[in-house]
């Protein structure tokens, strides 16, 4: 099946879904849950860092989002995209200053632009240790974004969005959103820089 081809039956399996839902079927709400829960749950835990806040929030906007599913445009947005949005929101009031990333360090500083390097590579029977490290300057590194540099950060990190999706969750131009990562990247880059977890000056050019 091709990626048009792939991209047309998620589409129309979400759309029936959310008529389902909207004529009261039972069955429908449990199946949109099941499609995106795990989704929402990453990308909330990766703003909270806290199992309890991420399920509340879970909960909270698939609450929120079902009691106004006649409002989602599908014309402006897909169904995962305006769950996000609405996650986000909810995030907000929840935030805490930790966050724990379920990523490599040197995939999050990568972006898909530029590559940097650990300073050292691990041997195979020192990458559980390794990893853990790098997690915990990856944690502190990122509590010390700006919320909105933060939630930038994870949309494109954690979940792969594009800029476009990234904006419309948060309610930002693409430009805006592209900016934001971008700020993110670098001053990442920089704190783990100044850290020492990262070699300065090895970043290689990337395409796109």
């Amino acid at each position: 099946m091709s990626i048009a081809a792939a991209k047309s039956v998620y589409t129309q399996e979400v759309s029936e879904l959310v008529a389902g839902c909207l004529e009261g079927e039972q069955a429908a709400y449990a199946a949109l849950y099941r499609r995106f829960a795990a989704d929402v749950y990453r990308l909330v835990y990766g703003l909270l860092g806290d199992t309890e806040d991420a399920e509340e929030v879970l909960q909270d906007a698939f609450l929120y989002a079902m009691r106004n599913l006649a409002r989602y445009d599908p014309a402006r947005a897909g169904l995962r995209t305006w769950l996000f949005r609405i996650a986000v929101c909810r995030a907000r009031n929840k935030r805490r200053r930790k966050i724990l990333p379920t990523i490599s360090l040197a995939d999050l500083v990568d972006g898909g632009r530029e590559r940097v390097e650990l300073k050292s590579a691990a041997r195979p029977a020192e990458e559980s240790a390794q990893r853990a490290s790098d997690r915990e300057e990856l944690i502190s590194a990122l509590n010390c974004l700006t919320p909105k540099l933060r939630e930038a950060a994870v949309l494109r990190y954690f979940e792969g969005l594009t800029y476009g999706e990234i904006g419309q969750v948060l309610g930002v131009p693409p430009k805006t959103a592209e900016s934001r990562v971008r700020l993110a990247h670098v001053a990442l880059r920089r704190l783990l820089e100044e850290r020492k977890v990262l070699e300065p000056g090895t970043a290689r050019g990337g395409g796109g």
